[in-house]
């Protein structure tokens, strides 16, 4: 029997990256999976090369858009058993650099995003069947980047905010678990626009796979296997908890 057979999860991003990652893997592990994005045109196309996938157009940074996704979901297949947090920016620039407009938004998609996801989740999981919320943070919510002001703020407030939402839900005993991962660089369209807006592209992509200890960038199904993990009754004992998977950056 397949992991998550018989289970439906709810994923953010999951248009593209990590989330399109993790939908793909959920599928195959048997789960049915709501893929929520802004991006209509690529969340549909995801749906139609996976069984089982369904989309919803979702806003994470909309209250009303959250609730209207989730509430659809719940509608079409019950209360969802996984929710997993993926949507998310980056934006490059140190406290100097960075303008209000770009931290605004940065933290409103990623950190926003995060505890609206969290807040409805918990409401439809609630009154199911309990189940995993699985946010993702970064490497950047662990340590810090001379360039990140925004991104290591955002990220960093996931990690809190994952331990403050585990804690809560089991003092209220809803069955919910919730915990974080944190990616070091993975080959995402993310990081692509990150290294394609730097001044030397090649010379951005070598330095950070010449970075990570392991000596590579990872790919975004090995996140996504992770994340299949923490969505499992595998993980029936673990929230709370930040889930490394960095080929050994934070351990320099």
């Amino acid at each position: 029997m397949r992991r998550l057979e018989g289970k439906v999860a709810l994923i953010t991003g999951g248009a593209s990256g990590i989330g399109l990652a993790a939908a793909r893997r959920f599928t195959e592990e048997g789960a049915t999976v709501v893929v929520g994005d802004i991006n209509r045109e690529g969340g549909e196309a995801a749906c139609r090369r996976f069984p089982r996938a369904t989309f919803e157009t979702l806003d994470v940074t909309s209250d009303e858009s959250w609730r209207r996704a989730a509430d659809a979901a719940v509608a079409r297949h019950g209360a969802p058993d996984i929710l997993v947090n993926s949507a998310g920016i980056a934006t490059i620039g140190s406290i100097e650099d960075v303008s209000l407009e770009d931290w605004r938004r940065t933290l409103a998609v990623n950190l926003d995003g995060t505890f609206l996801g969290c807040r409805h989740g918990v409401r439809i999981m609630k009154a199911g069947r309990g189940g995993s919320i699985i946010n993702m943070s970064s490497v950047s919510g662990i340590i810090g980047g001379h360039n990140l002001a925004a991104y290591n703020a955002a990220k960093g407030a996931v990690r809190l905010l994952t331990k403050s939402v585990a804690l809560h839900c089991a003092r209220k005993g809803y069955g919910i678990r919730c915990n974080s991962v944190h990616p070091g660089f993975v080959e995402t369209p993310m990081l692509a626009d990150v290294v394609r807006h730097s001044r030397n592209p090649d010379d951005a992509r070598a330095k950070l796979s010449a970075s990570v200890p392991l000596g590579r960038n990872a790919q975004a199904d090995e996140v996504a296997a992770l994340i299949a993990y923490l969505a499992s009754d595998e993980s029936a004992f673990v929230t709370g908890s930040e889930m490394v998977i960095d080929g050994g950056v934070t351990a320099m």
